[in-house]
């Protein structure tokens, strides 16, 4: 019951706490084997489970706590290599990179790939030579090993051996976020190496990277810029206030209709590039352009990856080598069965060649027999020779039947020889049929180096395709880059000369207005001019002496108090 009721907690499904009781109502006496609690796990529990809505690392910590008590043996002393918390995210790695099948298993491939990973991270390399001489000492070593000898083996130090703890923790915290946590890049912080702090050389690797650093971003409102702290995973760009990843800030949700561009500076910001999506371009600047690279690269390999449906980089890269351990195998088996197909054919030659020593022995012996048939004839004739010449005086009645006799021995004597002529001539068949098998296992020697010759030809052209057509790609996306460049470059001028051409209208436009002003200046002038000398002339006819008469002393006020107001308006229009 607490083991289903952590599995209902962990795993966000709804108690069903009845359902234990009734699927045990039967057979409730005694301890549950695991046979028995299978079946209940996987209808109540495992059908039940939807992707997404639970937090696969708190299940990964039940599992943990299930296991570790009764499996994990670390130093009793405390003189572990990996702490426990390390040891929790190496089995998750193991889990990650072990078989599918039951009982899980990691083999020697992924334990060097594993093993390398963090010694890369800690900027050291793997002997790979002791560890194939660990695994080769292990009794199921070649087959793979289980978590649990995997961890014995971390902790054995002979792999890590002169590294403080918290250095091989900081590695292993990499690789876990790296490979479990699909985060495609990041800042990476400084490493520790040996008993000193050595700041992590610039590396990018365009199937995994996991760096660290700053970002500065463009506000969407307030449009000011500020500097965040970036971390990629295949799916979505997410930043934070700082590298604690304490307070997020947003996010950005990648998908194959995003894309990735390069900004010219502008706003005293350099190394600028975009991140554009359906709904918004979100402006961001780098450190340096290597940095801006590094950021691009990422970016569009989380894309590509959407793009291509794969929701992690380490899945795909784990099927792939997956399936080249198949390929390889199959080629080894294939090398096999060639082998044993030599095999058998050198076993055929060789019995040939025993049949052929057994009628060379055949052959020796009919030789032998012939002679031996010969010797005794000619012993036999001799004998007879004698006898005739004995008994020729005696047996002349019994010549012609000695002499038909004669005739017959010769008869079988040329029988002998015609066997003879065969066996020879058979002799000679399979001396050629010998050298005619001889020279087509030559031919199909030089057929089969011909055919991995141009197998080799056929691989290196396909190499040689294959890199032009990155250095074409490349290229392409060099000329679209100069091309928005210029672009840019003349749609700013355009304007510059459009804003210059407004300019020069607005100056011809004032000329012509300080040209009609100083016309009407003239003609003021001009006027003015006229006026004066109207006023002169008039002030001069009035300013003649008037004769003596009566009351001159009143006339001559009155005279003169009646020039004012003209002396008044002459003053006015002279000003």
């Amino acid at each position: 019951q607490v083991l289903s009721h952590n599995l209902y907690t962990v795993l966000s499904i709804p108690h069903d706490p009845v359902a234990l009781e009734e699927h045990f109502r039967d057979d409730d006496d005694g301890p549950v084997s695991s046979q028995g609690y299978m079946p209940y796990l996987n209808k109540y529990i495992l059908d039940k489970v939807e992707e997404g809505a639970f937090v696969k690392e708190n299940f990964d910590e039940l599992c943990w706590t299930l296991t570790a008590k009764k499996n994990y043996k670390p130093d009793r002393n405390g003189n572990s290599v990996v702490s426990h918390k390390d040891a929790f995210k190496l089995w998750c790695l193991f889990n990650f990179l072990s078989e599918d099948k039951y009982p899980l298993v990691m083999v020697p491939d992924e334990v060097e790939y594993l093993l390398k990973k963090i010694c890369t991270a800690m900027n050291m390399e793997l002997n790979s030579c002791e560890l194939e001489d660990y695994l080769s000492q292990e009794p199921q070593g070649q087959g793979g090993l289980t978590v649990w000898q995997f961890l014995d083996m971390v902790n054995s130090g002979r792999f890590l051996r002169g590294i403080e703890q918290e250095a091989i923790s900081m590695a292993v915290e990499e690789v876990y976020q790296e490979v479990i946590e699909d985060v495609l890049k990041q800042a990476r912080s400084p490493h520790i190496l040996g008993h000193k702090l050595h700041p992590a050389p610039p590396h990018f690797d365009f199937h995994v990277s996991w760096v660290q650093g700053y970002l500065w971003k463009k506000g969407q409102l307030r449009r000011n810029w500020s500097e965040r702290w970036f971390m990629l995973k295949p799916s979505v760009l997410s930043y934070y206030m700082s590298e604690e990843r304490k307070e997020k800030k947003g996010s950005i949700t990648l998908d194959k209709h995003c894309c990735v561009e390069v900004l010219p500076d502008k706003d005293g910001k350099r190394c600028m590039f975009c991140v554009k999506t359906l709904s918004r371009t979100y402006e961001m600047s780098a450190s340096d352009t290597r940095q801006r690279q590094e950021w691009t690269l990422a970016i569009q390999t989380a894309i590509r990856l959407q793009a291509e449906g794969k929701k992690s980089l380490h899945k795909d890269l784990k099927q792939k080598r997956r399936e080249q351990r198949e390929q390889r195998e199959q080629r080894k088996a294939a090398k096999e069965e060639e082998m044993q197909r030599l095999k058998q054919l050198q076993e055929e030659k060789e019995r040939k060649l025993q049949e052929l020593e057994l009628l060379k022995e055949a052959q020796r012996q009919a030789e032998i027999l012939l002679q031996e048939e010969e010797q005794r004839r000619r012993q036999q004739h001799e004998e007879m020779q004698r006898t005739l010449e004995i008994q020729l005086q005696e047996a002349e009645q019994a010549r012609a039947s000695m002499q038909a006799e004669m005739v017959l021995k010769e008869a079988e004597a040329e029988r002998q020889r015609k066997r003879i002529l065969e066996l020879e001539d058979m002799q000679e068949r399979l001396q050629e049929a010998l050298q005619q098998e001889v020279k087509a296992r030559q031919d199909e020697e030089a057929v089969r180096y011909a055919q991995a010759r141009l197998l080799a030809e056929e691989e290196e052209k396909l190499k040689q395709l294959m890199k032009l057509k990155e250095e074409q790609e490349e290229y392409i996306i060099k000329t679209q880059r100069e091309k928005q460049v210029l672009k840019q470059e003349m749609e700013n001028k355009n304007k510059c000369l459009e804003e210059a051409q407004k300019q020069l209208e607005e100056v011809r436009v004032n000329r012509q207005r300080v040209d009609q002003d100083v016309m009407v200046a003239q003609r003021k002038l001009r006027q003015a001019s006229t006026n004066v000398k109207h006023w002169n002339v008039q002030m001069n006819r009035l300013m003649h002496p008037i004769g003596p008469g009566d009351k001159r002393t009143n006339l001559s006020g009155g005279v003169f108090a009646g020039y004012q107001p003209l002396l008044s308006r002459r003053d006015s229009s002279l000003k």
